[in-house]
């Protein structure tokens, strides 16, 4: 048992779950998707069960749909901000929309992120594609989806660049000489690219990760050079990403016997359709077993989980799923490290200034 590869798995913790019409049936109260309360429950059950990390959606406009759907969310940074302190092994990724944002402001916020949680941040960069959102600003037009991907990019590279212009040992504090700071370990970025000039240093000091994680969605072009990459599309997908951790997304509906999960399935779907995308219905036992599987036949590292409504899917599968994963050899009895690169093995991120 002790050979089985060793999964990674993430967790979506959007609203009342996946699913659109999650809150018809879940016992979450609407009121509470407006409070950090409602994440951190669902962080923490995550966090007993070892999950190397949670994630909270985010855009800069209001989530499509009518009256039918949950409209309006809380801005996930400052709400994994508010968790990052009354959690202590959980990641925390929270998507960020980088073309309306200055990737200065990017990496300053993730980096404050880093330092709440004690190295336990990461940033899931994603491309603003909508109309409404280049309406709420006006500052510029709508990009194509190329330009918008490369920007993304862009604000990757960044965003690391200014959080290596902090060496780690830059902060001496040295009393007789009255220095704070030693400035030769500070370094301008002097950063010249498609969509950004950008000089340095950050105003915040290099993050305990060094590089907290970056994840990128796998339908860009673009997503090369993220630590971790999350796709929909299995199939090639390491051929397309050789060097990122990979992870697949996957929503789930679990019950205790298939057909009950089938059935829960149908009163979700007499709703609204389900969102596309791979997706698992079945019992808990039976997810465990194919979750290796999958990960194995498409050289996978690992999955992204969503559970299609919260708290009942991600109850049933850190319960159950996940100790029949620990059984098996499949993964971790508990964290073995206290960041967030520990839990996904990404190692020290080398800081390209200070070997330069």
């Amino acid at each position: 048992m002790g050979s089985a590869q060793q999964l990674h798995l993430g967790v979506a913790l959007d609203g009342a779950g996946q699913h659109p019409a999650a809150w018809r049936v879940s016992d979450v109260r609407p009121s509470a998707l407006f409070t950090a309360a409602h994440y951190l429950a669902h962080a923490k059950l995550a966090e007993a069960a070892s999950l190397d990390f949670v994630t909270l959606d985010d855009t800069l406009a209001l989530q499509p749909g009518g009256e039918e759907v949950v409209r309006g969310r809380l801005d996930a940074l400052l709400t994994f901000a508010a968790l990052a302190p009354v959690t202590s092994g959980i990641g925390l990724v929270p998507t960020v929309t980088t073309t309306h944002t200055e990737p200065f402001h990017i990496s300053t916020a993730v980096a404050s992120l880093d330092f709440a949680s004690r190295g336990r941040a990461g940033v899931l960069a994603v491309p603003s594609r909508t109309e409404a959102e280049v309406a709420h600003f006006g500052r510029r037009t709508l990009p194509s989806e190329v330009d918008a991907e490369a920007e993304n990019a862009e604000v990757v590279d960044v965003i690391a660049r200014l959080w290596d212009s902090w060496e780690d040992g830059a902060i001496i504090r040295d009393e007789p000489t009255g220095r704070f700071i030693d400035r030769e370990k500070l370094h301008y970025v002097d950063f010249e690219g498609r969509f950004f000039s950008i000089k340095g240093p950050s105003i915040t000091p290099r993050p305990p990760q060094g590089h907290p994680v970056v994840a990128v969605y796998g339908d860009s072009p673009y997503a090369h050079g993220a630590d971790v990459v999350l796709v929909d599309e299995i199939r090639g997908a390491r051929e397309r990403f050789p060097d990122a951790k990979l992870l697949a997304g996957l929503s789930i509906v679990l019950a205790e016997t298939e057909q009950a999960a089938i059935e829960r399935r149908r009163t979700l779907e007499a709703y609204a359709p389900f969102p596309p995308g791979p997706s698992f219905t079945g019992t808990p036992a039976d997810l465990a077993t194919e979750l290796p599987r999958l990960a194995a036949s498409n050289s996978l590292d690992g999955f992204h989980i969503r559970p299609a409504v919260l708290p009942d899917d991600l109850a049933l599968f850190t319960a159950e799923t996940v100790p029949a994963l620990q059984a098996a050899g499949a993964f971790r009895q508990t964290y073995t490290g206290a960041t967030l690169r520990d839990h996904l093995g990404l190692g020290v991120a080398a800081n390209q200034y200070a070997e330069a």
